[in-house]
């Protein structure tokens, strides 16, 4: 899975379909917002989310969530990856290590 900042693309892929994932996270003055998800297919609780539109093999929809302080990345073990976070035109690769990585804002 890949979070981002500044509208970059995230992406994960789902332990159990192995479909993949793509999420936009926003920093904004009330926390982190998601912006934008994606998924490219659907089955076992991966259903799009309202008002989703297809582009180019993607279903692409704009969440309603409330802000978080902070963000979790976890890795089960059960997926094909880990994650892959991008910001400011750059990517770091997070390794599926059985453990997490925990994104928040800096003041």
């Amino acid at each position: 899975m890949q979070a981002s900042h500044g509208g970059n693309p995230s992406h994960m892929s789902y332990s159990v379909e192995k479909t993949r994932w793509r999420q936009c996270w926003q920093i904004e003055a009330a926390g982190l917002r998601l912006a934008e998800a994606a998924v490219k297919g659907s089955g076992a609780g991966m259903e799009p989310g309202d008002g989703a539109r297809l582009e180019g093999g993607w279903w692409v929809w704009n969440p309603r969530a409330d802000h978080l302080p902070s963000l979790t990345l976890a890795t089960s073990g059960a997926s094909d990856g880990g994650w892959l976070l991008c910001g400011g035109g750059t990517c770091q690769d997070i390794p599926e290590t059985g453990g997490f990585v925990q994104l928040r804002p800096c003041p």
